[in-house]
């Protein structure tokens, strides 16, 4: 048990050995806030991209620990709405944002999310559809675009592989480590696979950055997670010594691959 005490205790997994617990979920588990690839500065960026005002109502997939979900509903939309898989996390975000009144968090997948079509304004995903399959990517790119209205923007926040010609064999060897370093199938994408996949889903790509994928890095901790985070963090991993192991392997695997792992941030617009 770290010192995040109850709040803890209702993390997605909390009842699994730290051993089984998916990377991300693992990282909340001894303090992490920020588990975007690109930190904090890219998800400020995509936001300040996708112009969120008064008049939108923003659909997230995977909202996860609500870090972003804070900043949408500090933007004053008209509506918020996230969608979750996962009961339990469902349960947890919802607790985050209990004292917003524009906000709701409901069950269900980023490829059949049960919203009405033209719904939303501007959808958001950050981190997710990395860890799909090429099938399910295409199904949820296709699910944003359906509850879009004309003219509505879609963000993402995802990892990538550069360069775009590094060979398939180091790709495949890339997710392979990725996947068993964070217990989660991971499947990065080339900057111009992301775009293909968004356009054939019928958007138009109108904006595009990068980021490198420095996570785990003590520089990127500090602008994340602020200095008493990042004590925090340390004080948890000091008690845990599969929590330890496991971050020790995370680190080890994006050091390795970072020349070929970057964040990238990527806004379409549905035309109309």
């Amino acid at each position: 048990m770290t010192e995040q005490g109850s709040e803890n205790e209702i993390l997605p997994g909390a009842q699994l050995d730290a051993s089984k617990m998916l990377g991300h979920w693992l990282l909340a588990r001894i303090g992490k806030q920020v588990l975007r690839p690109g930190g904090l500065n890219m998800t400020y960026s995509l936001l300040d991209s996708l112009k969120i005002n008064w008049t939108d109502d923003v659909v997230e997939f995977a909202p996860g620990l609500a870090a972003t979900a804070k900043q949408i509903i500090a933007m004053k939309p008209s509506s918020y709405v996230g969608i979750e898989r996962d009961k339990d996390a469902v349960r947890f975000t919802s607790h985050q944002l209990e004292s917003a009144d524009i906000a709701k968090v409901i069950q269900g997948t980023a490829s059949d999310s049960s919203l009405e079509s033209g719904e939303a304004s501007v959808v958001v995903g950050e981190a997710m559809l990395s860890m799909q399959s090429q099938k399910q990517k295409q199904l949820i790119a296709d699910e944003a675009f359906r509850i879009l209205r004309p003219g509505g923007r879609y963000g993402i926040h995802e990892l990538s592989i550069t360069p775009a010609k590094t060979p398939f064999e180091m790709k495949e060897e890339i997710k392979n480590a990725l996947s068993n370093a964070i217990n989660v199938g991971a499947r990065p994408l080339a900057e111009s696979d992301w775009c293909q996949l968004l356009e054939a889903s019928g958007f138009e790509i109108e904006a595009i950055e990068h980021a490198p994928m420095h996570l785990l890095q003590p520089l990127r901790l500090v602008e994340d997670e602020g200095v008493l985070g990042v004590l925090r963090i340390f004080k948890n991993l000091m008690f845990d010594r599969i929590a330890r192991q496991r971050v020790r392997l995370m680190r080890r695997v994006f050091k390795k691959y970072e020349e070929h792992l970057s964040a990238i941030m990527i806004v379409a617009k549905k035309p109309g």
